[in-house]
């Protein structure tokens, strides 16, 4: 087989159908954590390590690598006559500043990107599912260097939750000992799963669910349509990502099979439930099996705040969902049982992917998980 040159290789941090983080000039809803960031800089309190957390999707890359142009392009205070340049009033960079053209097509030597490396070496060559310590010795490779014009350098890692051990290990060496004039950007969705340690050294900046018009400006911004269609809107949380993977994917038909499933239980239809694990085997429907594990853990999140919230009124998402969350969440009981199941099936998820499960197997487990909580 060929190999993939630079240009053909997938970005593994790019969203099927939308443009790159980079490439998103437009970011909304995050007006407080751009103004910490700010706050920080203007103030002489900037922080070596800062740690971009939040739900999928919201703008966290894409806040990374608006303050990564940010830096990049600020000028350096020469202490000359005319003394230190005005604090700045936005995190706004010129598109056309050289450092911020570079950075763009990657090739800003001040500027680190930390992801999922290409496997050549695979069959068939594809991404790996982690970030590996190779990645990050060639960080702090990286930071070892010195800038030519003693400006900022910036290094982004999308997404921190992907490290292995190793890896994380590494990077802990790095935060121990930063080097002066450097800021890291660290993406995570999943902060509670990371070293306390690695915790512990970085400033927390919180990206938060964006609302409705915000999240329907972002998508029209990156000049995505897919449709007003309610389902996704309430399944998605908030989220662009979350709205894409769901509008591609058929998330909402998707959903709505879960549900009519579900109906069903204690004692769904073994068929049926068979059905939808087959439609996620083979590498020819990953994508089939991504989108699944997603939507059984949106099921099981609306399971457990229905049973906490016993709200008034609920916003379906799908055909007889409320009457469904009704029967198998009452109180909040039941509400904290779904939530165990859900930490606990995203545990076996991970195990699943570590070892190579076949995907539709993993599928159907996880649904008879479902129907035995249902019984229990």
């Amino acid at each position: 087989m060929a190999v993939l040159s630079a240009e053909e290789i997938p970005e593994p941090d790019r969203a099927e159908g939308a443009p790159h983080p980079r490439e998103t000039g437009l970011l909304v809803g995050q007006h407080s954590a751009e103004e910490a960031f700010l706050s920080a800089y203007n103030g002489g309190r900037m922080h070596h390590a800062w740690m971009l957390t939040g739900p999928r999707g919201v703008g966290k890359a894409t806040l990374a690598w608006r303050i990564a142009r940010f830096l990049l392009s600020q000028p350096e205070d020469d202490g000359g006559m005319f003394g230190a340049p005005p604090p700045p009033e936005s995190l706004d960079a010129d598109p056309n500043h050289p450092a911020v053209r570079r950075a763009m097509s990657l090739g800003e030597p001040r500027l680190f990107l930390c992801r999922r490396p290409w496997d050549d070496k695979a069959k068939p060559p594809r991404l790996k599912k982690e970030i590996t310590v190779d990645e990050v010795r060639k960080l702090k490779s990286f930071f070892a260097l010195s800038a030519t014009d003693g400006g900022w350098r910036v290094a982004i890692v999308d997404d921190i939750d992907l490290m292995n051990v190793s890896a994380a290990n590494a990077l802990l060496k790095i935060l121990e000992e930063p080097p002066e004039k450097t800021v890291l950007l660290l993406v995570s969705h999943q902060p509670a799963r990371l070293l306390p340690t690695i915790r512990s050294r970085c400033r927390d900046l919180r990206c938060t669910a964006l609302s409705p018009q915000d999240q329907s400006t972002a998508l029209t911004a990156a000049g995505l349509e897919i449709g007003s269609d309610p389902a996704i809107a309430e399944l998605s949380g908030g989220s662009v990502g979350a709205a894409l993977r769901l509008a591609h994917g058929d998330g909402a038909q998707r959903y709505a099979a879960l549900v009519a499933l579900m109906e069903q239980a204690p004692g769904l239809d073994r068929g049926q439930a068979t059905a939808i694990a087959e439609k996620c085997g083979g590498a020819a429907n990953a994508e089939n099996y991504d989108i699944t594990v997603l939507l059984i853990d949106l099921l099981l999140t609306r399971l457990a705040r229905f049973g906490a919230l016993q709200p008034a009124i609920w916003t379906e998402a799908a055909p007889q969902e409320a009457r469904m969350l009704a029967k198998l969440a009452p109180n909040c009981a039941a509400a904290r049982k779904w939530a165990n199941l859900a930490q606990a099936l995203s545990a076996r998820v991970g195990h699943a992917r570590a070892v190579n499960l076949d995907p539709s197997g993993v599928i159907l487990d996880m649904l008879l998980k479902l129907d035995e909580a249902a019984r229990a």
